[in-house]
């Protein structure tokens, strides 16, 4: 990082909605019921959304929701880099998130249902969205859609991931990442930094990966196949239905963004996300590393205390550790609030011991 600055630590724990306090919890209860109502009002017996996007002439409740959310990307990054915006990386970091997500994840596919087109999102891919890999579903698109989808997510995203860390997508292109960046980011010194917490996201992000893999091949081979196996047919109907509803809807959504208050914006990517998950695992065999200077870290403790992915980085900064973490996002706050520029992100051929956690006291809290 070409600039470090620490503005806004001080008043951090002084703020109400930042703490996990009453306010934090009015937050989330008012998170959680949009989100609930977004995702549910028809079982909950109201049209309020539907009804304030016919007002606006938007076609339906997901193009509001799209509006909404890159407003919400647009008000979180100025307060990001109010506060952050002296690091010229993330200036351009948060520039670069929020013009993917206004461009490519609001605009084009809003203009695409303009035309008659059936709407596509190019910033989101496989596993994420993973019915672009679902024959039935990306079908219906024209052939460079097609094309675009299958190397996207195929070829794209894991030599992006292996040359420059899972950073390339989670911070700079995605929204779910993009929302947390930004409109989450007043709470990003709340996500837990126990071993408790990382041994849950171990379980939790991979089982959602597998199931992702799992459900693909499953909805696959029944398009393959047809319906000549009414029994497997069926499994594969309701396996893609209950996913939508459950890592779709419930983690992706009402969990993954009503708890930023409570645990932290990256609730979904750190526990539940498949392409997180899949991007780690090649980010500890590929290039991205964060160097540790030698012998001197002061065990401030800012750089753990604002990982919004809950890595103990002062841990490997005590001991001189340069290291790679299938989790880190990259989003390069610990060098940005380190008062000592003891952190780097870097890409490069690292040994082999970087990728591992080794000679460092783990405390199971």
């Amino acid at each position: 990082m070409d600039q470090q600055g620490q503005n806004g630590l001080m008043k951090t724990y002084r703020q109400g909605y930042r703490s996990r306090g009453a306010m934090g919890y009015v937050a989330a209860i008012g998170l959680l019921a949009f989100y609930l109502i977004l995702y549910f009002q028809d079982k909950l017996g109201v049209t309020w959304f539907d009804d304030i996007a016919a007002a606006m002439g938007l076609e339906n409740r997901w193009y509001l929701y799209g509006f909404l959310y890159c407003v919400g990307m647009v008000f979180g990054g100025a307060y990001y880099l109010r506060h952050h915006g002296n690091s010229r990386y993330n200036r351009i970091r948060i520039a670069v998130n929020i013009t993917v997500q206004v461009l490519l994840g609001f605009s084009l596919p809003f203009v695409m249902h303009l035309f008659g087109e059936r709407d596509f999102y190019f910033s989101y891919i496989w596993p994420l969205k993973i019915e672009y890999l679902y024959p039935s579903d990306i079908s219906q698109f024209p052939i460079y859609i097609i094309a675009y989808s299958a190397l996207a997510s195929l070829l794209a995203m894991p030599v992006l991931a292996y040359f420059f860390g899972k950073r390339w997508y989670c911070s700079w292109v995605c929204g779910c990442g993009g929302l947390a960046n930004t409109f989450g980011d007043p709470w990003r010194h709340l996500t837990s930094t126990s071993t408790r917490s990382w041994k849950f996201e171990q379980v939790s992000v991979h089982s959602v990966m597998f199931l992702a893999v799992l459900t693909t091949a499953a909805v696959g081979l029944d398009f393959a196949i047809g319906n000549q196996y009414p029994t497997f047919h069926a499994f594969a109907g309701e396996l893609r239905s209950w996913y939508g509803l459950v890592v779709g809807a419930i983690l992706a959504g009402v969990v993954g963004v009503g708890f930023y208050p409570l645990f932290g914006p990256r609730v979904w990517c750190r526990n539940f996300c498949p392409m997180a998950a899949m991007l780690g695992l090649i980010q500890k065999l590929g290039r991205y590393r964060i160097r540790v200077k030698d012998d001197m870290c002061i065990s401030c403790g800012n750089c753990t205390t604002y990982c919004e992915m809950g890595i103990d980085v002062r841990s490997y900064a005590q001991q001189n550790q340069s290291f790679t973490r299938a989790s880190c996002v990259g989003c390069g706050m610990c060098a940005h609030v380190c008062p000592r520029g003891v952190l780097k992100l870097e890409n490069t051929w690292s040994l082999n011991r970087d990728k591992h956690r080794q000679g460092l006291n783990v405390l199971d809290v």
